[in-house]
């Protein structure tokens, strides 16, 4: 049975929930396409007032002269906050987003675990002593920039707005998060966990509007400090060029086309289990996902055989109706997605591509596409070379260790690899010549909150994750004093 849904979500600007000088923008249910509820819809004016707000409260030191184990616990909070509700929160996330519902909780999950780690972070950054020789004294300061704008993408809208907002929140910058307009609703929840454990009115500011409104506002404000943006390398690029407009600092996390290498000594039915979580987790809508399978010749057969049957295995329906952890895949996010990835499927046919299995759409209501697996695929094929952001894999193939290199590294993207082998040295090998900012070997999403995560070439530059991202949210300032 469906949960109850309330009608209407507002924007939480400056310590209150406000409607939207936009007005409303309706938010569907992609299992459905019918119309889920109404979110308060941000303009230019409500943008300003949420940076004026998020300045307001950085100027005022409230939270930059607060001990930072203090500020960390308050972070680690809004995690818990979530944690405690994921019961409720899951079913409308689930709603709003189409993926199934034990994948809701684990985004809910992921989410809290990113407030509980940099919370974990914040009393821990800190500066360093230089010696100048007699007479001085030198030491570096780490301050956060400010305000923080932070336009969130909606296939992960909580684990994104919780990967940004608490590194932002630990490192004491006041924070402006523009959320998804296709499944804002469950971003709701973060905004009254930010309320709850006691933030002062401005450290964040959480609300919805169109990217072209909203986003190119928030994007090109005199007033921001630092840029956050995690979608498209399109609308990455517009982001950075209005940001730096006004010189202010991104961290881009854009698109990919990863590729796995599988070696012929690799464990064929771990490679299988991890294609299942690579490319149909969340429809395949994961910047990360493995696309791309680049596979030695002398196992082609078997590995497509191997996959083409998981593929068919996979339940695929609405996503509130899958409650358990299993095969099950839910709908794309809008109609617009899945008929883009539909006509890639199409494309790929006329070009010489041989589909395996799926490509089409359900025959039901809702925004469905098959699980997908395309073979015969050459290298210089609009769908080896472009992301589908769907549930489409593409099966390449491979001779020479030197040739599985080239084809791997042969986009324009760069964010994470693969590489399945039992041979440790010629797994190392390959992941140094892999170009991209994360490699799994034997294990794709190895890792988590505590690995640095971004890309190379398209896929942008600045790390989410770990240590790392932190550097992101703030800046060094040396102070030398001269002593006698």
């Amino acid at each position: 049975m469906a949960p109850d849904v309330k009608s209407y979500w507002q924007n939480y600007i400056d310590g209150a929930f406000v409607d939207g000088g936009a007005g409303r923008l309706t938010v569907d249910d992609p299992a459905t396409g019918e119309p889920l509820a109404e979110q308060a819809l941000a303009d230019a004016a409500d943008v300003n007032r949420a940076v004026a707000a998020a300045k307001r409260c950085h100027e005022s030191g409230a939270l930059t002269v607060m001990r930072p184990v203090e500020r960390g616990r308050m972070v680690r909070a809004i995690g818990q906050y979530l944690l405690d509700r994921i019961d409720t929160i899951a079913p409308i996330h689930t709603l709003e987003s189409g993926k199934p519902l034990w994948e809701s909780r684990i985004e809910i999950e992921g989410a809290a675990r990113y407030f509980e780690y940099y919370g974990n972070q914040a009393e821990t950054l800190e500066g360093r002593s230089i010696p100048l020789g007699g007479g001085y004294l030198d030491f570096t300061l780490l301050e956060p920039y400010g305000v923080s704008a932070q336009i969130i993408p909606w296939n992960y809208p909580l684990e994104m707005t919780a990967r940004s907002l608490s590194a932002g929140l630990a490192t004491g910058n006041c924070c402006v998060v523009k959320t998804p307009e296709l499944d804002p609703l469950a971003n709701g929840f973060i905004a009254e966990a930010v309320e709850a454990v006691g933030f002062p009115a401005g450290a964040a500011n959480i609300l919805c509007g169109l990217g072209p409104d909203a986003g190119a506002a928030l994007a090109s404000h005199p007033d921001i400090d630092q840029m956050v943006f995690t979608g498209s390398v399109a609308t990455g690029i517009s982001i950075a060029t209005a940001a730096a407009q006004n010189v202010v600092p991104c961290v881009l996390e854009l698109g990919g086309k990863s590729a796995a290498v599988v070696y012929p000594d690799c464990d064929v039915d771990n490679l299988i289990e991890n294609v299942r979580w690579g490319i149909y987790f969340n429809a395949g809508q994961v910047c990360s996902a493995m696309s791309r399978v680049v596979v030695h010749r002398s196992i082609h057969d078997e590995v497509v055989d191997g996959i083409v049957e998981m593929a068919k295995d996979i339940t695929v329906g609405p996503g509130i109706d899958q409650p358990e952890f299993g095969a099950t895949m839910g709908a794309m996010i809008s109609e617009k997605q899945r008929d883009r990835a539909a006509g890639m499927v199409q494309e790929a046919e006329r070009d010489g591509a041989t589909l395996a299995t799926g490509g089409h759409k359900l025959n039901r209501p809702g925004f469905f596409l098959e699980p997908t697996v395309f073979t015969n695929v050459a290298p210089d094929m609009t769908i080896a070379r472009e992301e589908v952001f769907g549930p489409v894999l593409s099966v390449l193939t491979f001779d020479t260790d030197e040739e599985a290199i080239q084809v791997a590294n042969g986009t324009d993207y760069g964010l994470v690899g693969g590489v399945f082998t039992r041979d440790l040295d010629r797994a190392t090998t390959t992941a140094q010549r892999l170009r991209a900012g994360q490699v799994f070997v034997n294990e794709w999403y190895a890792g988590g909150v505590e690995t640095p995560f971004g890309g190379y070439g398209k896929s942008g530059y600045g790390r989410e994750k770990g240590r790392e991202a932190l550097l992101n949210y703030v800046q060094t300032k040396n102070v030398a004093i001269r002593t006698n």
